[in-house]
């Protein structure tokens, strides 16, 4: 009795921690550039669409740059398209503790998916840009917990295929002093339908791509997991950037000279990646 009367008592805590934190505010970020595909922005955030990171193109979506990442928001999906992020050495061993305090995005407006869309629904609330990976700041610690971060993942697979991408791209951030980042959902057959009263869209998979540079040298390497429980191993998951993004219409990376773009898109180059 006392167990039940003491887990009753944390979990209220738990609540009151995430409802009543004081709300933290970004630095001003770099003046929005002229957009290039079908985005649109919100007027309260902007980002600088030339870092590498950012990608070009794809579903119309809302374009946020929160202190760690930045975002297209699909508000039909009501999931990102695409989440962007460069983490470096010392990000990457960040010790600020996990925060846990699922929220909506205030920077979204309009149409976007809510705590009970995904409440009882058996899908996670899968990270797109991992806390771990914002483990250097409490204010990015916090945003990697809005919802326009999420997708509704399989639990197996959250906790699983998708983690190992998450732990490569720790490690070669710490290999190689930094790493830039792109991933997302992919639907193709909607197979997985909808949650939640506000119909939020379940992806059928996930991309995710990463780039480096080692020595004046930069290399690339896309990723494809289905949505499912079933372990998916990195080295068959893996593929050309020109490959991925082929299957996902976004051209990823395209701030690099193209010389330099077309190289490294064609191939993976393995000594780079430990898979």
């Amino acid at each position: 009795m006392k167990l039940i009367f003491f887990s009753f008592l944390f979990g209220l805590f738990s609540l009151y921690s995430c409802e009543n934190k004081p709300q933290t505010v970004s630095p001003p970020m770099l003046e929005t550039k002229t957009v290039e595909d079908n985005s649109t922005h919100s007027a309260s955030r902007s980002i600088d669409l030339s870092l590498l990171e950012i990608p070009q193109g794809g579903s119309e979506g809302t374009i946020i740059s929160h202190l760690g990442y930045a975002l297209s928001y699909n508000h039909q999906n009501l999931t990102p398209n695409w989440v962007a992020y460069e983490l470096t050495a010392e990000e990457a061993n960040g010790q600020v503790p996990r925060s846990n305090c699922y929220a909506e995005d205030p920077d979204i407006k309009g149409r976007q998916a809510t705590l009970d869309d995904y409440r009882g629904s058996g899908w996670d609330r899968g990270h797109l840009a991992p806390a771990a990976d914002m483990k250097w700041s409490p204010q990015a610690m916090d945003e990697s917990f809005y919802l326009s971060n999420m997708c509704p993942q399989n639990q197996t697979f959250n906790g699983g295929s998708w983690e190992t991408t998450e732990k490569m791209g720790r490690r070669i951030a710490k290999q190689y002093g930094k790493v830039y980042i792109v991933c997302g959902p992919i639907y193709t057959d909607h197979q997985f339908g909808t949650i939640g009263a506000n119909k939020v869209a379940v992806p059928d998979a996930f991309f995710k791509a990463f780039l480096i540079e080692s020595n004046g040298t930069y290399a690339a390497i896309g990723f494809l997991m289905q949505n499912v429980p079933e372990h998916q191993d990195l080295k068959a998951s893996s593929m050309s950037i020109d490959e991925l993004e082929d299957i996902i219409h976004l051209d990823l990376f395209h701030n690099l000279d193209d010389a330099v773009e077309n190289e490294i898109e064609a191939q993976v180059v393995k000594k780079y990646w430990g898979i």
